[in-house]
């Protein structure tokens, strides 16, 4: 028997308030353990539990990131502005066990969803284990206000976000489009959207939470959220001003040569940076789904390898001059035609002109002159040079699927591949790859990586932007002025008048080229691609330019086509530009480029 002291005391000595005591503190302790879990609840996961507390929708909304924008700057007033962006659409949905006459509903719904009634009913009827159906995406405010004003028993609306491409119709190959994948997620596809689409796209958010055994969330349980990151804005080097004119007339260049296709490209020779890519037939971002041929889905300017013809002709001259074997003044006695392992090569027109400097030879735009080049540099020099100008092998611009255009005939044995290689026929390339040679023409020797992405603006408020990036430098300076001399001597007293421009001197090269047969030997009849590249002003060029109309059914030669193109749009150019005049109207042709005497098998004046 335990004993007690007349104090009341236990026989162990402790006080008998002590386990009162105790109990009061684990219990104080619990107390405010349950004030701070409150007060968390309350303001620190405030988002969360509100989200918990609305319905299914309403959560995944908030777990979902906007999406980037892809922006353009207009050099005219210095602003920005959107080629894709976002807008605000509505998403309708059902919860059938919701609702006592589905049927009914379904009629109401396709009354103002505009959606046949047997879609609707099949979704509202059919066992499934999804808590709710969609009815339609991308729904438009009014009709939400209707069906709020109808009350529908189990019908709700969630507020989603849907692409918006403002400048319609325009820049789709390059801008791409948002659309499903297999799991019906929305992606980008194609062009910047495509190429572009994970730092477009954010990063979705995350909902943890306990749940009990049904599978419902608890509420009181260990949960948190993971908030969604939104998407980068991507800025494009694209001048909108410059992009809708070249847009707007190879439209109707196109139109009115009765061609198949046409392209424009721009670009700023000392940096590389796109000012325009605009290619016919394009598509519109907004309408993808109402494309028929998929082709078209593809972007001409980087993906379509061809046979360049005699806009070729500069590169294997510009080789020709940086290897010390020809000059502007070098001559040659043309014949009008070459015999070549077999085969009998002639000039575009079948004549015969004598006597020829470089400098003339490349006005008339002569076989013969560019393989007596050619010849001068031997095969395996020519390919060095032809590789070291960027052709074989992709720019690294950042639109994909890129081409990289093919130059394997070079390596074929016999000197016929090397031969019409040098004018342009025999070997592919694709626009991008001859507008960024003709680029290391204008700028000096510099061959410039080619891009179209300006700048990369995170949510964070971080901006990436690019930087100008040599890759090569095929020629040098000197070869650079004697070669930009020969091509302003080509739009003064060539097949290049066209494309001239009054007041300035503008340098580049005609190109006819025949196009190869389909798994056959030899070239369609009756089938050309006119091209015309250059830049102005030649002494220190603001862009290079290349026009290129496909199969024109109305003309043949790319004087007649892409030349009068070129003009007009670098007319637009230098004033858009502010260039000023560098000669009064009706001045003078250039005279020829000078430069020393050269050894070669021609005649150096």
């Amino acid at each position: 028997m335990k004993k007690f002291s007349v104090h009341g005391s236990r026989s162990d000595g402790r006080p008998p308030d002590v386990r009162f005591r105790f109990l009061l503190v684990i219990l104080s302790a619990l107390f405010l353990l349950i004030v701070v879990r409150l007060a968390k609840l309350q303001v620190s996961d405030h988002a969360l539990y509100e989200a918990l507390a609305s319905n299914q929708h309403d959560l995944e909304a908030q777990l979902l990131p906007t999406r980037g924008r892809i922006l353009v700057r207009d050099r005219a007033d210095g602003n920005l502005y959107p080629f894709a962006t976002n807008r605000e659409a509505w998403m309708v949905y059902a919860v059938p066990r919701n609702m006592e006459d589905p049927i009914s509903v379904a009629h109401e719904l396709s009354a103002v969803l505009t959606i046949p009634d047997v879609d609707i009913v099949t979704k509202l009827t059919r066992d499934v284990e999804d808590p709710y159906e969609v009815i339609a995406k991308d729904v438009k405010k009014e009709s939400i206000e209707l069906l709020r004003e109808k009350g529908l028993e189990g019908v709700g609306y969630v507020r989603t976000a849907a692409r918006l491409y403002p400048e319609r119709g325009v820049s789709g190959q390059l801008i791409g489009f948002v659309g499903p994948d297999e799991s019906g997620a929305l992606v980008g596809k194609y062009g910047i959207e495509g190429g572009f689409d994970e730092l477009l796209a954010g990063t979705v958010g995350s909902l943890i939470a306990e749940k009990d055994a049904s599978g419902r969330r608890l509420i009181i349980g260990d949960s948190r959220i993971q908030e969604a990151v939104d998407g980068s804005d991507v800025v494009l080097t694209i001048d909108r001003t410059i992009q809708y004119e070249a847009c707007t007339r190879i439209k109707a260049a196109v139109e009115r040569h009765s061609a198949d296709m046409g392209t424009i490209l721009v670009m700023e020779p000392a940096t590389g940076a796109i000012l325009a890519m605009c290619s016919y037939p394009d598509f519109d971002s907004a309408e993808y789904n109402k494309v028929k041929d998929l082709s078209v889905l593809n972007n001409p300017a980087v993906f379509v390898a061809y046979e360049p013809g005699s806009v070729f002709k500069p590169v294997t001259y510009a080789a020709g001059i940086h290897a010390e074997k020809i000059g502007p003044k070098t001559t040659y006695e043309d014949t009008g035609a070459e015999e070549i392992d077999d085969f009998t090569i002639r000039n575009s027109d079948g004549k015969a002109y004598g006597v020829q400097t470089m400098t003339q030879a490349l006005d008339e735009s002569l076989n013969t002159g560019t393989i007596f080049v050619q010849r001068q540099l031997g095969k395996d020099l020519f390919r060095s040079y032809v590789e070291a100008f960027g052709f074989g092998k992709s720019t690294g611009i950042e639109l994909s699927p890129e081409g990289k255009g093919n130059i394997s005939s070079l390596e074929k044995r016999g000197q016929i591949f090397a031969a019409t290689g040098s004018y342009g026929q025999g070997l592919t390339v694709t626009p991008i790859q001859l507008i960024t040679a003709y680029g290391a023409l204008a700028n000096g020797g510099k061959l410039m990586r080619p891009y179209v992405v300006e700048e990369i603006r995170h949510p964070d408020g971080a901006i990436e932007r690019t930087k100008p990036q040599e890759v090569g430098t095929p020629i040098d300076p000197r070869t650079s002025r004697l070669i930009s001399g020969m091509m302003v001597s080509v739009v003064e007293n060539g097949h290049g008048s066209r494309a001239g421009v009054p007041g300035y001197w503008v340098a580049g090269k005609t190109g006819t080229a025949q196009v190869a047969k389909k798994g056959r030997l030899g070239y369609e009849k009756d089938e050309t691609i006119g091209s015309f590249a250059g830049y102005a002003p030649a002494s220190d060029p603001k862009f290079v330019m290349l026009v290129k109309i496909d199969h024109p059914k109305d003309v043949t030669w790319a004087e007649s086509s892409a030349a009068p193109l070129f003009g007009e749009m670098a007319s637009f150019l230098l004033k858009y530009m502010h260039v000023p005049p560098e000669r009064p109207i009706g001045t003078a042709p250039a005279p020829e480029p000078e430069m020393p005497a050269v050894a070669s098998s021609g005649t150096a004046i």
